[in-house]
């Protein structure tokens, strides 16, 4: 069995980075209670391609955003699928957005699910 990943990309204000990842430890806790491997999120630091199309275009970034890449890895496809069931299903997530929102555009959020090639 293939080792399975989601893949997130997305523009978060900032501003609102703290809260993001004050959600985002919360969030992860719930996935890997819930089965998943790993959790990760991690926020540009080096993204001034010059060979490349880079991170920032795709996401059309404005100004005072930061660019989060994120990913959550599964021992397969089938096991995301029921990971992913059970977090939907789980009310501390719904409980965590309350009063707060989504602290970014998931207009703007690119989202996939990733058949892992090679694993070293």
């Amino acid at each position: 069995m293939p080792l399975y990943v989601d893949g997130f990309l997305l523009a978060v204000p900032k501003r609102k980075l703290d809260l993001y990842r004050r959600i985002s430890v919360k969030a992860g806790k719930i996935w890997k209670e819930h089965g998943a491997l790993e959790y990760r999120e991690c926020v540009g630091d080096d993204l001034k391609a010059k060979h490349t199309g880079p991170f920032r275009r795709g996401l059309k970034l404005k100004a005072g955003e930061a660019v989060v890449f994120s990913w959550i890895l599964y021992k397969s496809r089938a096991h995301r699928d029921r990971v992913s069931a059970k977090v939907m299903k789980d009310p501390r997530l719904a409980s965590m957005m309350q009063g707060v929102g989504i602290p970014f555009d998931m207009k703007r959020m690119a989202f996939g699910g990733f058949k892992v090639l090679i694993d070293l």
